[in-house]
C-alpha cells in the first residue's frame, strides 16, 4: 500500500521550505517501520522504491515542476530506473535521502536519489527517467524547462549515466515472451 499518510507529511514539511535551484538538493529523513520489510527482516527492495517517492515529489515542489504540472494541466510519470542496493536497512533505522535533477534530454527528467545511513555509507542509489505529459504523450523537456524557469541549457549526463541509457536503447522492447 502507498504510504499516503507519509507523503502527506512530507509536503507539509516540504511547503514551509524554500525553493531550489533545479539542480538543488532536497534532503529528508525517514525511518524504516515494520511494514516496509520484507522476510528477512530489512527494507524490502520494492518498498525502497516507494520510499523514494517521498523525496522526488519534495524536490518537484521545490524546485517548481508542481507549480509547472499544475498551470500546464501535465502529469510527470516514471519511465524507468536503476537502482543499486548496497547495504541493508533494518527495522527502525533511520535514513537520509539525498534527491536531486542532474539533466534531461529532449524527453526526459533524470532524477538522482541516494539513501544513507547513520554511518556516512550510502545503502542504495538510484535514478529516473522521468516523463511529463499531457493528453497527446510526452512533453518536450525544452517546454518544461520553460515552464519552470530554467534558463540554462540542459547539463551533461554523468557518463555512467549516459552508458544506462545506450543499454537501455539496445534493449529489445516488447521484450520475448517465456
Amino acid at each position: 500500500m502507498f504510504p499516503f499518510i507519509r507523503m502527506a507529511k512530507e509536503i507539509w514539511l516540504t511547503r514551509k521550505q524554500p525553493a531550489l535551484a533545479h539542480d538543488g538538493v532536497h534532503v529528508s529523513h525517514h525511518m524504516c517501520w515494520p511494514w516496509d520489510l520484507d522476510m528477512w527482516n530489512e527494507l524490502n527492495n520494492g518498498r525502497t522504491l516507494t520510499l523514494l517517492d517521498l523525496g522526488r515529489f519534495p524536490l518537484a515542489m521545490r524546485t517548481g515542476l508542481i507549480g509547472a504540472l499544475r498551470r500546464e494541466r501535465w502529469r510527470l510519470t516514471m519511465a524507468g530506473v536503476v537502482v543499486r542496493y548496497r547495504r541493508r536497512i533494518q527495522t527502525f533505522e533511520r535514513v537520509e535521502m539525498h534527491s536531486r535533477l542532474i539533466g534531461w534530454d529532449r524527453r526526459f527528467l533524470y532524477i538522482e536519489q541516494s539513501l544513507w545511513k547513520a554511518d556516512g555509507d550510502c545503502a542504495t542509489h538510484a535514478v529516473y527517467r522521468a516523463a511529463v505529459t499531457d493528453r497527446n504523450g510526452i512533453v518536450g523537456t525544452d517546454r518544461v524547462s520553460v515552464a519552470m524557469g530554467i534558463a540554462s541549457p540542459a547539463p551533461e549526463l554523468p557518463i555512467w549515466v549516459q552508458h544506462w541509457l545506450r543499454a537501455e536503447d539496445e534493449r529489445p522492447w516488447p521484450p520475448e515472451r517465456g
